[in-house]
């Protein structure tokens, strides 16, 4: 009988043991029983070639006897591939087990799933913090069996199926010889005891559904997706088991007038064309309701941005606050009388701005650039 473990592997005979492990770990994914049931007795060859491959000891064994044939290591010294396998694994009971057997019945008591829900916030109150009340569906505890599932004055009684070991065990015949499996038993879950007389009020489930209020502190500087853990608040585990977890993940809205770039805040602040050359002063209401008052130097210009510091958000983890950048933006008067024109031409002559009509000494804009360009 011709076996060789390296090709079951889809290996060479010198590949490393960091190779051996990767190339298991792979074919395991994807010939494992409960990923692809069909694939089941060729998921308990490749078992069995690692087990052989990995161990550097059993390596050497198999390889003295080369990999041609199993049953003949220097001319016949085994009689077939059960002998082989009773001297690498010990055997003698004829048959080779895997599948984690022997591990005893599964406790009941387990943790409770964890939840996650929503909650959209304006940014003042994720910037300053804020105590909210929430309602959430969850599993909580049976009040009347306290999580045990059985009827008061009841307790659950052993498992016929598995006889109180809540595994079950298979023998099936492959090129490997006898192989036994064990698997959790189907009739109890693999608790080894079944409850005959359930909890009515939740119907030897040990949780029931029921609607909660809780109240929620949002701490000030949280971010838009950022979530915050309440610890035990999630649902109720099977058996009695303890609660997982709730977490609130944060929706931060839009603000009309701020924008958020981590700690700090951004706004535009627009003026018209006079105050940016002159001077001026802007009250500007703040995120948290206050007023700040805004100087604004003469001769500002368009996309000048004045920093007010420690008016941003508070920080998360850490003290004091970010910035407030404020983005100035001139506008350019498009109705402008008659007098107001008149004056706006003054000053450009005085300043000698002005917009020459000919193409004297006072060329026009146009005019500088055509000569810029043609050199004329």
């Amino acid at each position: 009988m011709s076996i060789d473990l390296y090709a079951i592997l889809g290996l060479d005979k010198d590949a490393s043991g960091e190779e051996i492990k990767r190339a298991y770990r792979k074919l395991a994914r994807e010939l494992h029983p409960d990923v692809n049931p069909a694939e089941e007795e060729r998921f308990k060859e490749v078992t069995a070639a690692y087990d052989v491959l990995s161990d550097p000891e059993k390596r050497q064994r198999y390889d003295m006897g080369g990999s041609e044939a199993f049953g003949g290591f220097g001319g016949g010294g085994f009689g077939g591939l059960q002998d082989i396998m009773d001297a690498f694994f010990g055997g003698g009971a004829g048959g080779f087990s895997f599948g984690g057997g022997g591990r005893g019945p599964r406790s009941r008591v387990r943790r409770g799933d964890d939840l996650l829900i929503g909650m959209s916030l304006p940014l003042a109150e994720t910037a300053f913090g804020v105590t909210r009340e929430v309602s959430v569906d969850t599993a909580v505890a049976c009040s009347t069996c306290h999580g045990g599932g059985a009827a008061e004055g009841t307790t659950p009684d052993e498992c016929a199926a598995c006889h109180g070991r809540g595994e079950i065990s298979q023998v099936a015949r492959s090129f490997l010889g006898q192989v036994m499996t064990t698997r959790p038993c189907p009739t109890c879950g693999g608790a080894g005891s079944v409850i005959t007389h359930p909890c009515e009020a939740c119907a030897g489930e040990g949780r029931r559904r029921e609607r909660r209020s809780l109240t929620v502190k949002i701490p000030a500087g949280v971010a838009h997706g950022m979530r915050i853990r309440l610890t035990g608040e999630g649902e109720a585990g099977p058996g009695g088991g303890p609660s997982g977890d709730l977490y609130i993940e944060v929706n931060e809205l839009d603000h009309p007038v701020f924008e958020r770039d981590g700690d700090d805040l951004h706004c535009k602040v627009t003026l018209p064309m006079t105050a940016a050359a002159l001077g001026t002063a802007v009250d500007l209401d703040l995120l948290e309701g206050e007023s700040e008052r805004i100087e604004v130097k003469a001769g500002t210009q368009p996309g000048h941005v004045i920093t007010v510091r420690a008016r941003g958000v508070p920080r998360l983890r850490g003290t004091g606050r970010g910035h407030l950048h404020i983005h100035v933006e001139v506008t350019t008067p498009t109705d402008l009388d008659d007098e107001q024109e008149r004056l706006l031409r003054e000053l450009a002559a005085l300043r000698g701005e002005e917009r020459s009509a000919s193409g004297g000494g006072g060329a026009s804009l146009f005019g500088r650039l055509r000569e810029a360009l043609t050199g004329r």
